[in-house]
């Protein structure tokens, strides 16, 4: 597995703290942000997740 991939999920995930934080304080702005946020790490998971199982079968 990419160390990268891994690294690139969690950096997404630490960057989204603030913004999350903000959204439970009523900002809909950060919200808006968050939601985006969570779709980019969505994606992120997916690519750690093709690795991995890429590992398993290779």
């Amino acid at each position: 597995m990419s160390m990268q991939s891994y690294e690139n999920l969690k950096n997404l995930i630490e960057a989204t703290a603030d913004d999350v934080a903000k959204c439970a304080g009523g900002n809909k702005a950060a919200g808006t942000r968050v939601r985006k946020a969570m779709q980019d790490i969505k994606n992120a998971a997916q690519e750690v997740r093709k690795e991995v199982l890429s590992m398993r079968d290779g």
